[in-house]
């Protein structure tokens, strides 16, 4: 056998996990709250294990036996049952405990049970529903649908909610091309929230890189599979959000929940022994260890082979290609391209990470798609007032500077889950943060965002009516683009987040998507952006993805725009028009003295 994990199989049920360092390695089997320990045989750097009989439904985890010296990556300890990184499902969710970092403490009461997967269920995946230059809708699958009126209310906050006919329809009328879905596997909270009577939210802190979270995903894999398929049927594709950077095992004062009770020369480690932390959330897996690069690919290949995923977003995707620097010929690259269920699946990183070199925007295979946070902030500068004309057409025309001529690889984005929703940008010049219990410490400090003259909620009929306009005027911007466009959830109609720009730990009203408070009129401004973006390209499909260097640049008053007209820094308006034999591709107009921006011809 060479697949790690559980399987049945010709009527028996094979487990298998890695832990080259343990002296002993424990099966344990749990029929209600009766432990049954299994000592498992070595295999190399594996351990194996046959059963007799169809164990499907059956819960388990581990026990690992060996040294305990953290200072030199040896965390075992029996007392810990600890989840197999390769679970497909859990039957809790995980719950953070000081226990799990306490020598001794036997933790079987607190850390989810694996349960074995019934044979079979692959789905043929088809090739990705989604394409480049289409538009990706990021949500967070509870604040999602948490509040939406139509969605029965015992589906709400789940995966299966997204089937609902409300949640299609509304998808379907802004166009959407393909879901991105925040991770969606099981994932603990940080030490520091439970004191503070807060939760992770966003799931940014998985344990078990393809166990489906059993609050967000309660029906398990046949849940996101039905729901993909719901999707697919009508033309919807789905990326997962996926972060394979590092686990919530956390820093050395963390738990001991799975790798690290297993492998732990899985986390990358600096020549003294300390962990490094490129990613900022205690440790860093490292992917220069074939077995950490198996994990990922293995995670990848089942959601595709069970769920029929369309591709996947990379969270701090530079951590894939450190070694421990940052190489753009790393080998994940390479075997990610070579593997015949992954290579045609859409590929999206998050070009950047908080260690060294660690900002690598451009550098992915030409393959892959990148957020583009550049078109955030130029984008974001422009309409505040002080960002020059010239980076905002660089950014429409897909950010030549940054991919190269060919196809734009961009992923423009004016918000994403991490910052200020698009309507808080126009709305608070400040963060404002004080829910989260750091005392406004936490989140991004520069938001190059203004309030239009009040800090906040307002009743006045002028700052409304020009938030209004600039919101507008931004949306016009990102659906004039060259690239690939991304709008997260709600901000469609306005969604706020009350100035929270770091809403990872707001499972409440805050991060949830207020529906009775839509701007519908935004909202309907958005639909038409949208299906016009959407027209252009059913007729050339790659209409916004080649970059328009044909065509005329102008000013406002048809007057075509030369060299040193864009070196002016005042310079607050201009138009680009298509070659007329380009009939496709809509023009567009930004005044940023209106302000508006639309795709010509003018929007009624």
């Amino acid at each position: 056998m060479t697949r790690l994990g559980a399987q049945v199989e010709g009527g028996v049920t094979r487990f298998k996990a890695r832990a080259p360092l343990a002296e002993a390695l424990w099966l344990c089997l749990f029929e209600s709250n009766r432990e049954t320990r299994h000592r498992m045989c070595r295999n190399g750097e594996d351990w194996v294990l046959e059963m007799p009989g169809d164990l499907r439904g059956a819960r388990y985890g581990y026990r690992a036996e060996g040294e305990w010296a953290p200072e030199q990556g040896r965390w075992f300890d029996p007392a810990k049952l600890l989840v197999d990184p390769y679970a497909v499902e859990l039957d809790r969710r995980f719950v953070q405990s000081p226990r799990l970092a306490v020598f001794g403490e036997d933790t079987a009461d607190i850390v989810p049970r694996a349960i074995v997967p019934a044979p079979g269920g692959e789905v043929p995946a088809g090739p990705p529903r989604f394409a480049p230059g289409g538009l990706v809708y990021e949500l967070n699958v509870r604040g999602f649908t948490m509040l939406h009126p139509e969605v029965p209310e015992g589906l709400r906050g789940t995966v299966a909610a997204l089937a609902q006919p409300a949640m299609i329809a509304h998808l379907r009328k802004l166009k959407v091309s393909a879901v991105e879905l925040m991770p969606v596997v099981a994932w603990i909270d940080e030490r520091h929230l439970p004191r503070l009577g807060l939760a992770n939210a966003w799931g940014y802190n998985p344990v078990a890189m393809m166990a489906l979270d059993p609050g967000l995903c309660p029906g398990g894999v046949a849940e996101l599979r039905e729901t993909v398929a719901a999707l697919h049927a009508e033309g919807i594709g789905v990326i997962l959000d996926v972060v394979f950077n590092h686990s919530g095992e956390s820093d050395t004062l963390g738990g001991v929940l799975s790798l690290r009770g297993l492998d732990d020369a899985a986390y990358a480690r600096a020549p003294d022994g300390a962990l490094i932390n490129d990613t900022g959330c205690g440790n860093t897996l490292d992917f220069a260890q074939p077995t950490v690069r198996r994990l990922a690919l293995d995670a990848m290949r089942h959601f595709v082979a069970c769920c029929g995923i369309d591709g996947f977003r990379f969270d701090l995707a530079p951590v894939l290609a450190r070694g421990p620097g940052f190489t753009a010929d790393a080998p994940i690259f390479a075997e990610i391209a070579a593997d015949p269920v992954l290579a045609d699946r859409v590929l999206i990183a998050e070009p950047w990470d908080i260690g060294p070199g660690g900002y690598q925007l451009g550098q992915f295979p030409e393959n892959w798609l990148e957020w583009n946070d550049r078109f955030r902030d130029d984008a974001r500068r422009f309409w505040r007032g002080d960002g020059r004309a010239a980076d905002l057409a660089t950014r429409i025309a897909g950010s030549a500077d940054l991919f190269g001529k060919a196809c734009s690889r961009s992923v423009n984005f004016l918000a994403a889950h991490d910052g200020f929703a698009l309507a808080d940008t126009v709305s608070y010049r400040d963060r404002h943060n004080w829910a989260n219990g750091e005392e406004n410490r936490d989140g991004h400090g520069d938001n190059h965002s203004w309030n239009c003259g009040v800090e906040g909620p307002s009743d006045d009929p002028g700052v409304r009516a020009a938030r209004s306009a600039y919101l507008r005027a931004m949306l016009g911007t990102l659906f004039a683009s060259t690239g690939t466009i991304m709008l997260t959830a709600g901000d469609e109609f306005a969604r706020s987040q009350q100035g929270n720009n770091n809403a990872y730990c707001q499972d409440n009203a805050i991060g949830w998507v207020d529906w009775a408070a839509r701007d519908e009129a935004l909202e309907a401004h958005v639909c038409d952006l949208s299906a016009r973006r959407a027209a252009a390209i059913a007729e050339d499909r790659v209409a916004f993805l080649t970059f328009p260097e044909e065509g005329i640049w102008t000013g406002l008053d048809g007057e075509p725009l030369a060299g040193a007209d864009w070196e002016d820094h005042t310079l607050s308006a201009f138009a680009w028009e298509p070659p007329a034999d380009v009939p496709s591709r809509y023009g567009f107009r930004v005044d940023r003295g209106a302000p508006r921006a639309d795709l010509l011809p003018p929007l009624s």
